[in-house]
């Protein structure tokens, strides 16, 4: 499980993670509890779904 979330990225999936269980709990809505799901990924630094798109938003690590 090689990181494949770079750190704007983490920044928005935080932010989004956070405003959808902010709106769960003000709705009083168990929908709120699909804001995990970004805000885990933003943890972790690792999305299921980019491996199998080809993507990574991680900056390439450089040989010195």
């Amino acid at each position: 499980m090689t990181a494949n979330v770079g750190g704007a990225d983490k920044v928005i999936r935080i932010v989004i993670g956070l405003a959808l269980i902010g709106w769960g709990v003000y709705a009083k809505s168990w929908w709120g509890a699909v804001g995990l799901i970004p805000l885990l990924t933003a943890l972790v630094g690792w999305c299921p779904l980019y491996p199998i798109c080809g993507m990574s938003t991680c900056k390439a690590k450089t040989a010195k």
